[in-house]
C-alpha cells in the first residue's frame, strides 16, 4: 500500500508536469492525500484528469462569485478549487454557491474541505445527485462510496452551515445533573484512603 506521503509527493510532480505553478502542485498534492486518506478515489480521478487535460480547454476558474455559469466548456476542478480557498472568507456571505459543469468534481471536494476547517464550518456539497458533508477537515460524509471516476458535473452546489447543538437544551441540563454526581462531599473515611493512610511501612 502506499503512504500518503508518497500519494502527496507524486500528485504534486503529476500536476506540475502539465504547466501548474509549483505552488498550486502543492495543494493539489495536499488534496489528493486527503481525498485518499478519507476513502476517496483521488489519484485515480487526478491520472484520467491529467489525461484529459491536454486534449480540453477546460475554464480556468479565478474569480468565484455566487452563481459561477459556463459557457459550455467545464471548469477546471483545480483553478476553481485554489480560487474558493483563497477566496473562502468573501464567499461565505452568500450562504450558497453554485457552479455549472466543472470537470472531475471529487477534485475540487478536498479545496472545499480545507475551506471548512478555515471558517469552523461544515459545508455541504451537491455534485449532481451526489451529497458530501464535509467537517472541519477531519471527515467527509457521503452518500458516494464507489471507487470509480467521476468525469463530469452539471452542477455543484455548495451551502454553508451555521453550527447548530445535535441536542435540546433539556437534554443539556439532563447530562449537567449527571455531571453534578461526580462532585459529591467526600466522606472522612475516603479522605483517608485516599491520602494513602493504612499502608504497610515497610523500613
Amino acid at each position: 500500500m502506499r503512504s500518503l506521503s508518497e500519494i502527496e509527493t507524486i500528485s504534486k510532480r503529476a500536476s506540475r508536469s502539465k504547466g501548474f505553478s509549483w505552488g498550486t502542485s502543492e495543494e493539489v498534492g495536499k488534496c489528493i492525500r486527503l481525498l485518499e486518506l478519507f476513502s476517496l478515489p483521488g489519484v485515480k480521478n487526478l491520472s484520467q484528469y491529467l489525461k484529459s487535460y491536454n486534449q480540453n480547454n477546460f475554464k480556468q476558474l479565478k474569480l468565484v462569485a455566487k452563481n459561477n455559469n459556463s459557457d459550455g466548456k467545464y471548469h477546471c476542478p483545480i483553478s476553481s478549487g485554489v480560487s474558493f480557498l483563497d477566496q473562502i472568507k468573501k464567499l461565505e456571505k452568500h450562504n450558497t454557491i453554485e457552479f455549472s459543469k466543472i470537470a472531475y468534481p471529487l477534485l475540487f471536494l478536498p479545496f472545499a474541505s480545507r475551506a471548512s476547517e478555515i471558517l469552523g464550518k461544515r459545508i455541504y456539497i451537491k455534485i449532481d445527485e451526489k451529497e458530501f458533508m464535509l467537517n472541519f477537515n477531519q471527515s467527509i460524509f457521503s452518500n458516494y462510496s464507489k471507487n470509480e471516476i467521476l468525469e463530469n458535473a452539471n452542477v455543484i452546489s455548495v451551502a454553508f452551515l451555521e453550527n447548530t447543538n445535535s441536542f435540546s437544551d433539556s437534554e443539556w441540563n439532563e447530562m449537567t445533573k449527571f455531571e453534578n454526581q461526580t462532585f459529591v462531599d467526600e466522606s472522612d473515611e475516603l479522605k483517608k484512603k485516599s491520602a494513602g493512610a493504612g499502608l504497610t511501612d515497610n523500613d
